[in-house]
């Protein structure tokens, strides 16, 4: 059995964003962030039996949902603490994301990345403009080494989801999709700090009341689901999983909030229904979609949630994956 300790302690709840929180997100990004199409399939509705609702964030610019959270994130900071410049640790998405939004921004970004980061990521937070520090995920800490470089430069820490701003941000993308196709009676997100899950969620809670969220973390990484089931904090060792952007120990103080406020339920799903997702979108749709991307949609899919007779929304998150990963990932293995 995987060990596990709580982070719950003394510390005061903390302040949560809000509705309006996204609303003035969604103007601060309109036009500079994409608004990402909606995609559905007959043959996802009847493989599953529901009607099926893909927000395709794979197509955001940086290849991300990330990209929102950044960007409204760096944007609302005063002039003096843009010329500073921001620190940000990930180990991917939210590294592309600050990059790409610091350079359309004009503010310096430097990102602290896992040695094991994916090279494709590597390579496009570098050809943002970003400054890269390398840390081993397994024994160094990548929020102490991001806080003491911005200590010593004067510069803000945008983390990658347990921020107002970045949550703000990335709800803007389950606004969208309610907007766009009305009311859901289920909406599927995937999970690994909560940035995401919790900004949809509050944004459902607003416009479409009624609508069951489901968060989908990595069968290896359920520090989520832990957390929901003890109504407390949970932290795990490192997870090893194909879903690279969701090998977070722990849900933030402020995404757990409200996860434990407005989510549902929290469900996990294996590396190979991963795969035979993404073996799906390539195939039936021609959408490329990373592991962590393929959460929401293989629960759906491969009928870990039941869907049944219901109108579901399902965030496609990111889409970056090395051609060669993807292509490893998809061939069968002989004999």
């Amino acid at each position: 059995m995987t060990s596990h300790v709580s982070l719950e302690g003394s510390q005061a709840a903390p302040d949560l964003p809000t509705f309006a929180d996204i609303e003035a997100a969604a103007r601060r990004i309109d036009g500079v962030a994409h608004r990402t199409p909606v995609v559905t399939s007959r043959t996802a509705d009847k493989l599953t039996g529901g009607t099926l609702f893909f927000k395709c964030e794979n197509l955001q610019r940086a290849g991300a949902f990330k990209f929102r959270g950044a960007l409204n994130a760096i944007a609302a900071l005063s002039p003096a603490s843009k010329k500073a410049g921001v620190v940000a640790f990930s180990s991917g998405n939210h590294a592309q994301a600050i990059a790409y939004a610091g350079m359309l921004l004009d503010v310096p970004t430097t990102i602290v990345m896992p040695s094991d980061a994916p090279a494709m990521k590597v390579a496009a937070t570098r050809g943002y403009g970003a400054e890269v520090v390398f840390y081993d995920r397994y024994s160094e800490d990548r929020e102490a080494i991001g806080r003491r470089i911005a200590d010593e430069g004067g510069r803000s820490v945008v983390p990658p989801f347990d921020h107002p701003d970045v949550i703000a941000g990335q709800g803007t993308a389950a606004l969208e999709l309610i907007q766009e196709v009305g009311p859901l009676d289920m909406l599927l997100v995937c999970l690994g700090g909560g940035g995401l899950l919790s900004g949809s969620a509050l944004a459902a809670a607003e416009v479409s009341p009624g609508c069951r969220v489901i968060g989908v973390e990595p069968k290896a990484g359920d520090d989520g689901r832990r957390s929901m089931a003890e109504d407390r904090i949970v932290k795990i060792p490192v997870p090893v999983s194909i879903a690279d952007g969701a090998l977070t120990q722990a849900l933030g103080q402020i995404t757990f909030e409200i996860i434990r406020r407005d989510v549902a339920e929290i469900v996990t799903v294996s590396d190979a229904m991963l795969v035979d997702t993404m073996r799906f979108f390539v195939e039936r749709l021609k959408l490329v979609v990373e592991p962590t991307g393929c959460l929401a949609a293989a629960a759906a899919l491969q009928g870990v949630v039941p869907v049944i007779g219901k109108r579901v929304g399902v965030i496609l998150s990111g889409g970056n994956i090395d051609p060669g990963t993807l292509a490893s990932l998809l061939t069968p293995a002989r004999a």
